[in-house]
């Protein structure tokens, strides 16, 4: 039997890793600086990590939700607590695509209402109603088009307005900062103007924070710059640090029902073991602070590269636009210099580092960075 191929792979074996360094199997030292899509929160083999996961599989690994799981509650409070999300309710789920999937239904259920607004460019996964609502018409299949999903301009507020006057919109999801429509982050007012209108006619406000959450840019959802609350986050990627969790946070206003949502794999045992190692090395080594700082300082510094055309993005959510001519940087980064980094097309690099990524390795993608773009 063959993989289904696909994906297009770069000719590389990762057998190791230790902090942001990764290792393939002829000994070759990488710089990551992309985490496997922005999943690598904590650094890759942390070593408190490790013995979480570690201690809870001599233990028990799974059970179904048929059962007590007391991990389950304490990761929600940790998680409260570390996100300022107190007085909101914790659903545990394996991936994002799964995450923005049930907040979608959820707030269909709560308010009986079938349109959901995105926005071009968006990105929130793979199955059937999370694609619905992704501006990619390469990966939707006829069997997921529908007619609930209205697709608005980015950073629109007349069209937005608009849209909500017919009292149809059940709800609205955005990305705090768009990941693979190029690091596009969403201006305070729209974000506002949002909560705003969903306020106004009931509709519920989703935050999609799948890759833009969890500290990556210095508070723990990028929505938190704009000074709202949403009514749903969804999560992933870089809560489990490379374990499969996802899972969305819920406004009080929303309440639970038998059979409403449901899930085989969520919060198990060993789930909720690596969320828990996620959320106590976040806190403990300010990881937070140091996304801020870190990633300011890379802002800042690609600022100054002349052949770049702009550097967006908060903390260590970063896109550096290039002209088309630069198209080779990201290869040459990785071929020439073991950088890992990610694209989004045409011609943007991203970088999405661990969140205690160093200064010196900054420093050591500046150098690597500056000397491509001399040599293209």
């Amino acid at each position: 039997m063959n993989l289904f191929d696909v994906y297009p792979i770069n000719p590389i074996n990762i057998v190791k890793g230790e902090g942001s360094l990764v290792y393939d199997d002829k000994g070759t030292e990488y710089l990551d600086l992309y985490g496997g899509h922005a999943v690598i929160s904590i650094g890759h083999t942390n070593p408190h990590y490790v013995k979480r996961l570690e201690d809870q599989l001599h233990q028990i690994g799974f059970y179904s939700n048929s059962i007590q799981i007391p991990l389950q509650t304490e990761l929600a409070a940790k998680l409260g607590h570390v996100s300022g999300k107190e007085d909101y309710q914790l659903f545990l789920c394996n991936s994002g695509a799964e995450a923005n999937e049930n907040a979608l239904k959820l707030a269909s259920f709560y308010n009986g209402k079938k349109k959901v607004i995105t926005f071009k460019k968006a990105f929130h996964g793979r199955t059937s109603l999370a694609v619905a609502v992704t501006d990619n018409p390469k990966i939707v299949a006829p069997v997921n088009q529908t007619d609930n999903v209205i697709f608005l301009p980015w950073d629109d507020e007349a069209a937005l307005t608009e849209a909500f006057k017919n009292n149809e919109i059940s709800s609205v999801i955005i990305e705090g900062i768009q990941g693979v429509g190029g690091i596009q982050v969403a201006p305070v007012n729209f974000l506002q103007k949002i909560r705003t209108l969903c306020d106004e006619y009931n509709a519920v406000f989703i935050a999609d924070s799948v890759q833009c959450g969890y500290g990556r840019t210095g508070k723990f959802f990028s929505h938190d710059f704009a000074g709202i609350d949403a009514d749903i986050y969804s999560m992933a990627k870089g809560m489990g640090n490379g374990f499969p969790v996802g899972g969305i946070i819920i406004s009080p206003k929303i309440a639970p029902a038998y059979g409403m949502l449901g899930t085989t794999f969520g919060g198990n045992h060993l789930a909720c073991a690596a969320g828990l190692a996620v959320l106590e090395v976040i806190e403990r080594d300010n990881l937070m602070q140091n996304a801020a700082e870190v990633g300011g300082y890379l802002i800042e510094e690609l600022k100054k590269f002349d052949k770049v055309k702009e550097i967006r993005g908060r903390g260590l959510m970063i896109g550096i636009e290039l002209p088309e001519e630069l198209s080779n940087v990201k290869k040459d980064l990785l071929f020439k210099h073991n950088i890992f980094t990610g694209e989004a097309k045409p011609n943007v690099v991203r970088l999405l580092p661990a969140l205690n990524l160093t200064k010196a390795y900054a420093n050591r993608f500046l150098e690597a960075f500056a000397t491509t773009l001399k040599n293209s």
